[in-house]
């Protein structure tokens, strides 16, 4: 089978690599600007500030893997398909819900007090992350059903995850110029002037993610639920033939495949999978990755404004590098990883990592050294984040039935980790008032070391599982799995 067939036309793959960016726009202002905003905008302490990115992450952990099991059973609106079903209801919860969460609390004033405002903006979050979860694990359910050779899931792995750097440059490109075109007294510190640009911000988002997601929504065509289920077994038998035809061609090359497809007769719902060990390798592989990921962007901004000591426009520039580097680095990913592996391409993506933490240990006050480290942090971070997708999307295989639970599941795991680790290094903080006081230096310091060498050391031991256990279907545990299965 040539490359062409495996793969999708160029328009399909850039209707489905855009499909994200309303996600990846708002992420980014999420765990970028939401500790920056709540505490050093509105004045929230320290431990307000985490609970809401908390309850945020949680409402997601907790529709993620609702919304995957829900996503695979339900039939989707007429012959609109599930996938795009769900995608679409996502969308609609994030239009309407985003802009109030980065904006004064309405009504609110200089006396109400902070929980009150609190209570304002946890509704809109939660609406928000349920939008968030239905349209990510909507989106990535259907890689494994447009593709099935594994260069053509890294393919469109690595295309979905240049849209989703080229949003966050999006972000930060406009938050410098909003900052930049500011008529503020204080040029350099944050505070309540600074309310406009944040909402302003966070408006521009919500209107370029719409129109990302419609062009998502004409590009893309997916079959109806009744149409797949009477061609399930007949795609099932045409993707096995794929599959060996394409393995036969690997081995003739002298490549092994890692994953064994399982026979369509053995369908795994979404019990199976808790059996499977595969499963539990990838997702703590997938979990550490998102936290040195969401992490190192959720504290960046609170680094550079109190251990650097540098302008608020920083905010925007630094992570702006972080992702031109991410951009540049996901168009070789795919021939690296072809050329080394899987798994050798997410080991250099680590020492990326662990070199930008090292460096940070070493020099207390960088100055402008710090472009260099946001290199090395925006191209590490990259790196593993395909590579943890593309292995995720290699463990669901040919059970595309079940794989939006997968993706739920993984992503449940990183959205509770997130939230907890957020939730005990804000209560760990050493100042409780808006200003920071000298400790909150090393503080901010010490946390991206922890958050990215610390985690990039687990994420290492997770890779060397699946280096000695490869990710693979245990037929012999899913004999029983299938009860009713057509």
């Amino acid at each position: 089978m040539s490359d062409a067939q495996r793969s999708l036309p160029p328009l399909l793959k850039l209707s489905y690599a855009v499909g994200h960016v309303l996600n990846d726009l708002c992420a980014s202002m999420w765990f970028t600007y939401l500790l920056v905003f709540y505490h050093s905008v509105l004045g929230f302490q320290n431990t307000y500030a985490g609970v809401l990115l908390l309850v945020g992450q949680i409402a997601d952990g907790i529709c993620t893997p609702l919304i995957g099991y829900e996503s695979d059973r339900t039939p989707g609106c007429g012959n609109y398909g599930k996938r795009k079903t769900w995608h679409l209801v996502g969308t609609l919860s994030v239009l309407v819900s985003f802009a109030f969460i980065f904006n004064q609390c309405l009504g609110c004033g200089p006396q109400t007090p902070q929980w009150a405002s609190l209570t304002f903006f946890l509704p809109f979050i939660i609406v928000f992350q349920f939008g968030w979860a239905a349209t990510q694990i909507s989106h990535l359910s259907l890689i494994p059903e447009l593709v099935s050779c594994e260069h053509a899931k890294v393919e469109l792995t690595a295309y979905r995850y240049a849209f989703t750097v080229i949003a966050n440059i999006t972000v930060y490109a406009v938050a410098y110029l909003l900052f930049h075109v500011q008529a503020g007294e204080d040029e350099d510190a944050l505070g309540p002037v600074d309310i406009p640009v944040f909402r302003n911000l966070a408006l521009i988002v919500l209107g370029i993610g719409a129109l990302f997601s419609l062009f998502f929504h004409l590009g893309i065509k997916e079959k109806s639920s009744g149409a797949a289920g009477k061609a399930e077994g007949e795609e099932g038998r045409k993707r096995v033939e794929e599959e060996e035809e394409e393995e036969e061609e690997e081995e003739e090359e002298g490549e092994r495949r890692p994953l064994l497809p399982a026979p369509p007769s053995f369908l795994l719902q979404w019990k199976c999978w808790l059996q499977q060990p595969s499963f539990y390798q990838v997702a703590l592989l997938y979990m550490s990755t998102r936290l040195i990921v969401n992490l190192s962007q959720t504290y960046i901004s609170m680094y550079l404004i109190n251990t650097l000591g540098l302008p608020k426009k920083f905010i925007a520039t630094i992570p702006l590098v972080m992702f031109l580097s991410g951009f540049l680095s996901s168009f070789i990913m795919k021939p690296v990883s072809k050329l080394i592996g899987k798994s050798l391409t997410y080991f250099l993506g680590l020492l990326l990592i662990m070199a930008f933490s090292y460096w940070v240990l070493l020099e207390g006050q960088m100055g402008q050294q710090v472009y260099g480290a946001a290199v090395l942090l925006g191209a590490g971070s990259a790196t593993i984040l395909v590579i943890s997708l593309s292995m995720t999307a290699e463990l669901i295989g040919g059970q595309t039935q079940s794989g939006a639970f997968v993706y739920g599941a993984m992503s449940f795991t990183d959205k509770v980790a997130n939230g907890i680790a957020v939730m005990i290094i804000q209560a760990l903080h050493p100042c409780q008032t808006v200003i920071c006081c000298p400790d909150c230096v090393w503080f901010y310091h010490n946390v991206m070391v922890i958050v990215t060498g610390g985690v990039a050391v687990v994420a290492a031991l997770a890779l060397c599982s699946i280096l000695i256990w490869p990710i693979r279907i245990r037929p012999r545990e899913s004999l029983h799995l299938t009860d009713g299965v057509q």
